[in-house]
Formats: structure tokens, C-alpha cells, sequence
């Protein structure tokens, strides 16, 4: 089984409130910036410029209060909805050497987005380098920096950020989606009640990085067989030891890691990671020449692409799959979870929804990547979860270029900006009943207009999620099956759920959910 934990995996891409004031707290970091002094000074044309110290927010006590006093550590997402409406949507938070800069306003995300630069950053330290530095190896695409990093993006991109090229693995996702149902299919019998599935969420992860690891190593790693391979589940257990052990790591002094097993444990999960991903490759490099020496073209998806290119070393298409395989599995997982949850407790929308698939496509075959246009109420649904579950609720970016001007304030170099994506995404000036689900609101005939920075959980720019495409196919094609295969119901003893921010947002206590086959007659 997969572990709670191992379902919080999703590399440092952008860290919540709560993370950075916890590892300031903690003197994990030594390195900040004071956003003062001669910005003060900053004059643009005629007009004196305003600094981070004018900035309403928080002081450093208040922020403790909150978070360990108060108990929002887990709750980091909600403090931004307080903290906007206490200081408004540009505000500032301190602890330790962090001084930090929230956003949390669409207009405002967006001025500061377009001045990121060619190179946009997230954090200068990350303990994801650190691990790479102590073990010599590449970094990838969560953890170069600068020119390099935009080259093996620019790699990475191909064959996945295109709709068209995404489009390409649909009949390999739903091969894999045709063993999920069945999977669900199983666990149902399983309960005592015939139809009951526990902790949805997990099964999910599976399906996730059973997908996930098929578009990136071009094979099956056996994560929906009943027993799961041994090489497969070591692999599912380093990352859970990697992630729980980089918390410690993370709050701790560097000096106390020789002392404490925490540090060991984090590059022991990370050694183990590597080399999962090292015998699969050299498995495909061995393919790769033995078609070669036959004199034979060479023809495949993703894997292939990278090592037949010429345009990475072994050692980088190392460093990228290995990362690149964590990044996907928690957008895919907790965004169907959420989504089911949702439907099963609105029957009718759930309902709506069911017609729409039926009618857009034939029982007789699966629904196809081309099928997805006739389904908008299906992309909807996806959209209306993704706002309101972000899976980064809370994402960061470095001035790393240069200063970045918003409104009256100018803000210097190594500025750091806390994205409210959060908050941003629940604001009520672009979305009426912005707690509510309602999905039919993404509709071109429901009349909704909204910023378009207001929810952009794939991020922005060239920093974006380079796997958007392959995770919105993955989840249109499941939840596609799923609906049009059952009736889902919420659990009767089960009452509401909320989300916790454990870096990614995650369900608070296991969903349980009923599936309920549906009758042929009733199609």
C-alpha cells in the first residue's frame, strides 16, 4: 500500500507561508535579503517610490501566534484569506531572516509575473541541490538555475507541452485507465457492502504514477497489480522517506545533520530514487543501441525522445526523469479525488455530467483525447476543482534579474514574493460564491468572466508545469470512464471533508466513496 505520506510528493516547486516561517524559525537558513535601505532612496521620474517597510502586515509575533499558537501551521492556506482581509492585497510577513512580499491579487500577480525575467526563480537555497551536490549528479528541472536550467526546459518541453504532442499518449493513458476501473472494480467487492471504495485518494496515487512513470520511462512499473513489484514499492518508499525526512532536514541547523539520522535517511531516499530511475533508462539505452546496431530506425515516446535527441548527456536525462516523475503525481491525484468527492455529493451535476459523456461518445469504445472537445462540462469540473484545490496553494518567485516595480513600491533585486494563490483563486470579485463548487460557472454560456491570472494552478510563463498537457488528459480520460462506469455516492457514516496543506493540498481524513455500477439499461 502506498503510504499518506508518500501521497504528499511533489518536488519544492513553491513552498507554503508556513514552510518558510518554520524554516526560518528553525535557523535552517541563513541567507536573507532586508529589503531596505537605499530602495528607500529609489526614485522613478518625479515620484518617490515606497518600500517594503511601508507595506501593511503582520508582525513577527502575530505571525507565530498564528501559526503555533492558533494551530495554522496545516491551515496555511486559510491564514492568507485572513491576512487579506485584515492587511489587503499587498501586505508583508517577516520571521528571521526572511522578509517576504504576498500577493494576493490577480492584477497584482500579474504585474509581478511579467517582470520576472527569462530566468525566473523560486528560492536560491533548496536542499533538492543539496542532495544532487553531495552525490555529483545533474540537476533537473526543479533544481538548475539560470541559462542552464532554460536549456533543459526548452529540452523538456517538446513532446509534451503541445496539445497535439500530449495527444500522442492518449491510447497508452487509457490502456492504464482501463486497469484503474478494473482496480476500482476489485476494491469494491472487497467491502462489506459490495460498492464501498476507502481512501480514494490513494488509489488515485496509484493510478497517477502508474501514468506518470509509463509517459516518462515508457513502461509499467506495476503500481495497480495487486502486489506491487518489490523494485516498484522500494521505489514508492524512498520517496515517502525522502519527503518525510526532508521536513526534519529542512527545520533542523545544518550542523546538527551529522548528529541526528535525518539527513542520512533524506539521501538515502534520494540515492534509492536515482537509482530506480538509472536501471530504467539504461534499460531503454540498451533498447536504443540494440536498434541501432540492426540498423533499425528508432521510434518511441518520451524516454526515447531524450536519449536519441543528442541534446542531453546520459547523466541529464538522469537528473530530469527522476524529477520529472515526482512532479505529475499530486496534480493528477488529489484534483480527481477532489472532484469525485464533489460530484457525489451534488447528484445532479453528477447526473448532467454522465449524459454529457454518454452522448459525446458511444459505450461500444473509450473516450478519446479528441472526444474531450465535446465535453465541456468535463473540462469544467476540472477547472472549478483545480481553483478551489489548488495543489500548490502557496507558490514563491526570487527578483533574481532585476527590480520589480508594483504600483507605488519598488521592490530591489532577491526580493522574495509569496504567491496567495490560494486566496486568489477565492476571490469574490471574479467568483460569485467563491466556496461554493460550481463548476457550470467555467461555461462559455454562464456568462463568467474572470482575471485571468485568478486561477492559473499550472503556473505561468516559462515556468509553467511542463507536464499540464499530459496531467489534464490523464484526468479528463479517467474521470470520463469513471462517470460513465458509475454511480458515485458519498459515504453515508462520512461527513464534510477539508483540506490540510502539507506543501501540496491534500483531504484532511481518507474520502470514501460508493460506486455504484451503472445499469446498461440505464445508458
Amino acid at each position: 500500500m502506498l503510504t499518506p505520506a508518500s501521497r504528499s510528493c511533489l518536488p519544492p516547486l513553491g513552498r507554503g507561508r508556513g514552510f518558510w516561517l518554520l524554516q526560518a524559525c528553525r535557523g535552517a537558513v541563513t541567507q536573507g535579503r532586508t529589503i531596505t535601505g537605499a530602495a528607500a532612496e529609489e526614485v522613478q521620474g518625479e515620484k518617490k517610490m515606497k518600500t517594503f517597510e511601508d507595506l501593511p502586515g503582520p508582525s513577527l509575533l502575530t505571525n507565530m501566534y498564528w501559526y503555533f499558537v492558533r494551530g495554522y501551521i496545516l491551515h496555511s492556506h486559510q491564514l492568507q484569506l485572513i491576512y487579506k482581509k485584515r492587511y489587503g492585497p499587498l501586505y508583508k510577513t517577516a520571521l528571521g531572516p526572511f522578509k517576504m512580499v504576498n500577493i494576493a491579487d490577480p492584477e497584482i500577480l500579474q504585474a509581478m509575473l511579467r517582470q520576472e525575467g527569462k530566468y525566473p526563480m523560486r528560492t536560491e537555497i533548496d536542499i533538492w541541490r543539496l542532495h544532487r551536490d553531495s552525490r555529483n549528479l545533474p540537476y533537473g528541472p526543479f533544481t538548475e538555475i539560470g541559462h542552464k536550467w532554460h536549456t533543459l526546459r526548452t529540452v523538456l518541453n517538446k513532446r509534451m507541452l503541445k496539445p497535439a504532442e500530449a495527444m500522442s499518449y492518449a491510447g497508452s493513458i487509457n490502456d492504464i485507465v482501463t486497469d484503474f476501473v478494473e482496480r476500482l472494480q476489485a476494491r469494491r467487492r472487497e467491502s462489506p457492502s459490495g460498492d464501498m471504495v476507502n481512501d480514494i485518494a490513494n488509489e488515485m496515487y496509484r493510478f497517477a504514477f502508474e501514468g506518470v512513470a509509463y509517459v516518462v520511462f515508457e513502461t509499467r512499473i506495476g503500481c495497480l497489480d495487486e502486489q506491487i513489484p518489490p523494485e516498484t514499492q522500494k521505489f514508492i518508499d524512498s520517496i515517502s522517506l525522502m519527503f518525510r525526512n526532508s521536513v526534519f532536514v529542512t527545520y533542523t541547523p545544518r550542523w546538527s545533520w551529522k548528529l541526528l539520522p535525518y539527513w542520512k535517511r533524506y539521501i538515502e531516499g534520494w540515492d534509492n530514487i536515482f537509482e530506480f530511475g538509472r536501471k530504467l533508462v539504461d534499460k531503454k539505452m540498451g533498447e536504443i543501441q540494440s536498434r541501432l546496431e540492426k540498423g533499425e530506425e528508432i521510434e518511441g515516446e518520451y524516454l526515447t525522445y531524450l536519449l536519441s535527441s543528442g541534446k542531453l548527456t546520459s547523466d541529464e536525462v538522469y537528473g530530469s526523469v527522476c524529477e520529472l516523475l515526482l512532479a505529475g503525481v499530486d496534480t493528477t491525484s488529489n484534483t480527481l479525488s477532489w472532484a469525485l468527492y464533489h460530484l457525489a455529493r451534488d447528484p445532479e451535476l453528477q447526473q448532467t455530467l454522465y449524459e454529457e459523456v454518454i452522448n459525446a461518445v458511444p459505450m461500444d469504445r473509450n473516450p478519446t483525447a479528441e472526444d474531450i472537445t465535446n465535453m465541456p462540462l468535463l473540462r469544467a469540473v476540472i477547472k472549478e476543482t483545480l481553483r478551489l484545490y489548488p495543489v500548490v496553494p502557496t507558490n514563491a518567485r526570487l527578483a533574481s534579474e532585476k527590480e520589480v516595480v508594483i504600483g507605488d513600491y519598488l521592490f530591489p533585486k532577491k526580493s522574495l514574493f509569496v504567491l496567495a494563490h490560494y486566496a486568489i483563486a477565492r476571490d469574490e470579485a471574479n467568483f460569485p460564491e467563491p466556496d461554493s463548487y460550481l463548476p457550470q460557472r467555467w461555461l462559455r454560456d454562464g456568462g463568467m468572466k474572470h482575471h485571468p491570472f485568478s486561477s492559473i494552478p499550472f503556473g505561468y510563463g516559462v515556468r509553467a508545469c511542463v507536464g499540464r498537457r499530459i496531467a489534464e488528459l490523464e484526468m479528463h480520460l479517467a474521470l470520463s470512464r469513471i462517470i460513465r462506469t458509475f454511480e458515485v455516492r458519498r459515504d453515508p457514516k462520512g461527513g464534510d471533508i477539508k483540506s490540510i496543506a502539507r506543501i501540496v493540498l491534500t483531504p484532511s481524513k481518507p474520502i470514501n466513496l460508493q460506486f455504484l455500477e451503472r445499469k446498461p439499461s440505464s445508458v
